[in-house]
Order: structure tokens, then sequence, then C-alpha cells
């Protein structure tokens, strides 16, 4: 999850590497540092904190060089200190070495690097790999990476440089995200391609057991563990600089969720067939006669991916009658798989890059399944090895805590639910009807967003409550979840999602005068049942935030606060239903005075497991 980028050419490295980790520092925080080739050796230079500090300390006394690599970390092993900061060297210094993932033979590659006279001054798993590739035969650096990571067991994105070849730095892929970033006459590493906008938009995306070499002089090549070289494409990067600037918002959290206008229309844009009630998605690579064969539908995901996939689960069932099963990711692969022909797996991951749905999904393409995956990133490893897939096409998401990127992929599984529905006995009129409602929906955001003002009201009554309870039914109860996620996230306050019937089996015993409880509660099917659980946390004191539709009648003397939703289909109100809640809690830790887009020991994209 740490942020990695590197550069070779002819200008100064450290402004570059310097702001390259500002981009990716939504990656990681704990800590940062640069090593630099000056022509005599390595110059390293490393802090615990912030990038800015690490900024400051290089504008009082700078390292000069024309080749760097540079890291922001997310701590895994070892503490968050200056100590265990990358860059990490070798015993003389003469190797410096960036790495993202985890080495998990690390202990018994230390071991035996020990008995050989190596010293280790770090309690990362990190070091480990600059000893092991000082410890390699090989004249060149790429020979020595090739040879040392045959011994290596886990997951790395690295980049490294030795001070014998000047203007080099060697890259390996194996688990964890790396791209190279092309330029003219200068070329970049980074984990993220935001690290590299600012100078290219042309990039190259490794595959797992790729090495590159960068090489000032001549140029990049990509090879593979048995130096056999290996031709990868170059890819444009579709979005601009502007995506990834805070344009005057006070926080990227904000920014995004206000953009949901915009990133819900993207997700739609070309995929609405309105003659025919259908949704058009050419990229699920699905024959007629195989999205015939379907029986079954798995989706796999982490976190807030995870309650969108929830949210899916009512829309497939309900349109398109096929049994579908939500599953946590980090679970699904080490359960017993049992066979079951005629599953379709669906993998969401904003990132595309996440570790534990990516293994999830190997293992369910392992048993058979067909894959598809719903993803932001255009070029991801997910994106890559799926059958076929939908981009959310959302736009780059900086803040930590998902908000865009979450509306988004519900928007995709209603338009997959369509799809599927469609060739299922679906009617024409209902297909239409949808398809309509859907069209509307980011005009219907647009008007969600105007809410903003009054969730700021109710965030000052509740910034310092030590608890919240959120509470929903049917389709909503995902909402529910993603709600008190949110406040967790970035606020801190414990927090709950509960369906609200289940509010009697248990959470009930919480509720007193202290106990704010968010009530999901759009008119549907649901409505009355949803009232009468209000009823139970009325008779205990409890103070109560509905969250309902526009035209509900009065809920005045029953609740505390009210905040309206505009009105749409059932199976949208989700995306209307979940902004609210994500204004409320980025209130509430404003108030509180978090770090709203880095929340503590929180990183964007979990490529660890």
């Amino acid at each position: 999850m740490c942020g990695i980028v590197g550069y070779v050419g002819m200008r100064e490295a450290t402004p570059i590497l310097i702001e390259g980790l500002r981009r990716l520092e939504y990656r990681g925080y704990d800590s940062a540092g640069v090593a630099v080739q000056n022509g005599c050796g390595l110059q390293v230079r490393k802090l615990a904190g912030r990038v800015q500090a690490l900024s400051d300390s290089l504008t009082a006394e700078g390292i000069s060089g024309q080749a760097g690599i540079a890291h922001t970390r997310w701590a895994t092993h070892g503490a968050p200190t200056e100590r265990n900061a990358h860059p990490h060297v070798n015993g003389s210094g003469s190797i410096a070495l960036v790495h993202n993932g985890i080495i998990e033979n690390a202990e018994s590659l230390k071991a035996r690097l020990k008995q050989g006279g190596h010293e280790f001054r770090t309690e990362t798993d990190t070091e480990v790999l600059a000893h092991l590739i000082d410890d390699a035969p090989g004249k060149k650096l790429e020979d020595k990476v090739v040879a040392a990571l045959s011994h290596v067991e886990g997951a790395y994105g690295m980049a490294v440089m030795w001070d014998q070849e000047q203007g080099k730095i060697v890259v390996a892929r194996k688990g964890s995200p790396v791209l190279l970033g092309i330029g003219d006459d200068e070329l970049f590493v980074a984990s993220d391609a935001s690290a590299v906008l600012e100078h290219t938009r042309s990039v190259v995306y490794l595959d797992d057991g790729d090495i590159a070499v960068l090489d000032r002089d001549a140029g990049y090549r990509v090879i593979d563990s048995h130096a056999r070289e290996q031709a990868r494409a170059v890819a444009d990067i579709e979005w601009d600089l502007d995506a990834i600037e805070l344009g005057g918002y006070p926080h990227f959290m904000l920014k995004e969720i206000c953009e949901q206008p915009e990133s819900v229309r993207s997700t739609l844009r070309g995929r609405l067939v309105f003659e025919h009630g259908n949704s058009r998605l050419n990229g699920l690579n699905l024959s007629p006669q195989e999205l015939a064969k379907i029986q079954r539908i798995v989706i796999l995901a982490c976190g807030t991916s995870w309650h969108a996939g929830l949210v899916g689960r009512y829309a497939l069932e309900e349109l398109a009658a096929i049994p579908t099963e939500v599953e946590y990711a980090s679970e699904y692969r080490y359960r017993p798989r049992l066979a079951s022909p005629g599953t379709l797996t669906v993998v969401i991951s904003q990132s595309g890059e996440t570790a534990d749905t990516l293994e999830a999904m190997r293992v369910a393409r392992a048993a058979g399944s067909k894959i598809i995956g719903i993803v932001n990133v255009v070029g991801s490893t997910i994106a890559r090895e799926a059958d076929g897939g939908i981009y959310i096409h959302a736009g780059p998401e900086i803040g930590v805590a998902s908000t865009k990127a979450f509306t988004s992929q519900i928007t995709a599984l209603l338009l997959l639910a369509l799809h599927l529905g469609r060739r299922r006995g679906l009617s024409l009129q209902l297909g239409q009807e949808l398809v309509y409602e859907l069209a509307q929906l980011p005009e219907l955001v647009d008007r969600v967003l105007e809410l903003e003002p009054m969730t700021e009201v109710l965030a000052r009554d509740y910034a310092n409550a030590a608890n919240f309870l959120y509470l929903g039914r049917g389709v909503n109860f995902p909402v529910a979840l993603e709600g008190a996620l949110k406040l967790k996230e970035i606020s801190y306050i414990h927090a709950e999602g509960y369906p609200a019937a289940e509010m009697k089996h248990g959470p009930i015993a919480l509720i007193d005068e202290n106990m704010p409880v968010v009530f999901v509660a759009p008119n549907d099917h649901v409505y009355q049942k949803v009232l009468s659980n209000m009823q139970e946390v009325k008779a205990r004191g409890g103070r109560i935030i509905a969250l309902t539709t526009e035209g509900n009648g009065s809920l005045g003397d029953l609740v505390d606060h009210q905040l309206r939703v505009p009105k749409t289909q059932p199976l949208l109100s989700p995306i209307v239903t979940s902004i609210p809640l994500q204004l409320l809690a980025y209130h509430i830790a404003v108030l509180r005075g978090c770090d709203v887009d880095r929340p503590r020991n929180l990183a964007k994209s979990v490529t660890v497991e």
C-alpha cells in the first residue's frame, strides 16, 4: 500500500521525486524517503512523518543527482520510524531499494544472510531484499536482481539502484503494482499513474514476474525471470492533471463527493439503450450462449466495494432472477471450493489491484469460473486478468475513504443486472422504465448534494458522539453498512450498521439518550416496517436521524432530524441515500479535526494481504 516513484533522465531528480510522493501520499503516509545517484555514490534521506517534512529537510539541505527513487510508507513490518523508512540500503550503502509488498520468507533469508556476515539495522522485511541483491551474483544490476528474486517468496513492487551503474534503475513486480512512465529522453517508475502524469501520459503496465531495466542512455526494456525480453504495450493515461488537483476544495473527499453527478454520468455514458430497454456492455466478452448458461453469480470484494456488491445482489436477483452470493474476497480464497457449474464471478475493486480480491479472482478462475471485473483504473491487474468487465470511469479517487467509486460501482452493477435481466425474461416495458430512471440519476445526485448545508448543521450536534448506529432494510441495508464505515474511517467514532429488524436481536441494548441512530428509510415496500423500528428506538430514548424520501410525509413527531432525498426506483435508491451519509461523515470528521483525506492507519489501495 506504499507509494513508489523513480526517475532517470537529465533533470534534477529530487524535485520530481518529491512531487511524485505528494501525488502518492494517499497510498501511505507513515514515513518517506529518497535516494539519489550523484556520480559518487548514493545519497539517502528519510524520516518518519509526512512528505512535507521530508521536503522541508531537503530544502534546508538538498541532495543532487539525475536519477533517484523515493517512497512513502504504510507500515507493515516494523514501526513507522525513521530507521524503518524506505529507501533501505545494504551494509555498504552501495544499493538502495524501495518496496511495496510483503516478503513472506524474510526471516529465513535474514538468518542465512546473517550467517554470511550481513548486519541488519531495521525491523523491516524490505531490508532483506537490499542485502540479498548485494549478495547475489552478476555484473549488472538486473542480473543480481534476477538471481536474488529466485529466492524470494511473497509480494513485491520494487525499484533498486546500485552505485556501480549510474543512470540505471531496475524494477520488479510480483503481486504489487508498478508501472513505467515513458517521457522524452527520460523515464519514470511509479506505483500509480498519478505520480507521473505531470510529466508524461505514456505508461507501460508491468505484469507479475516482469523485471524492467531503465537506463538513461539505453532506454527501457522488460525481461522475465530468465532474462528473456518481453514485449509490453505502451498505454495512454485517459485523465488529466486537473483530476488529481484539489481545484479549490478543502479536501479531496469533499471534491469527490461533489463529483458524483459526473462520475455516475460517466459510468452510464454510451451504455443505455432506450429503445430496447437494455444496457450496452460490450466489454463483458461473454457470448449469448455463455450468458444463457449462467446459473449463479458470486461477487468478490472488500470494504466499500463489498457493500456495493451487496446492493448488486438485490439488483441481480430481482432483475435477472439469478441466485447471487457476495463474499469477502479475503475469506473466499481460503475456503474449500465446491464445484458449481454455470458460475459467473464478479470482482469489484476501485484500484483493480486489491491484493485479496486479486488472489480470490485467481482462485475462482482456477475453479473454472468466468470472471467479470468492475474496476476504475484502466490497465490495472484485475482489468487485464479478467475475462471481461465494466470500467466505471469515475476518474481518479484520491481520498482514502471511497465515495464516488462506490456510487459508480452500484451504477455498473445495475447496468449488469439490467443486461442479464433483459436476456432472462425482464419485460421491455420494465427495462425501458429502468433505463429512464438510470438516465435521471446524475440530476438526482445533483439535488442530493443540495443537502450539504443541512448535513453540516447536523454534524455540529453529533460531532462529539462516542457511538452511532446505522439501520436500513432491503437494498438500503448495505447503505447503512457503508454509512457506518465512512464514519469510522475518517472520524474515528465507533459505528455499526445493521438490518433494522435485527436491532431487536442485540443492538437495542445499546440504545439510550446518548446513542444517535441513523435510519435509511426511503419510501419503499419495507418503509412501514422501518417506521416500527423507529418507534422502538424512540421508546428507549434514542436520538433518531431519518434519511427518507421527498414527499413522504412529516416524521417530526417521531424523529429528531430529517434528511430528504429525491424519489427514484427502489433499486436505484442506494445511490441517492448513500451521499448524505458521506457528507455527514465528512463534516463530523472536519469538526473533530481529523485528517479527512489521510485517516490514521489506512491507505487507499490495499496491495498487501
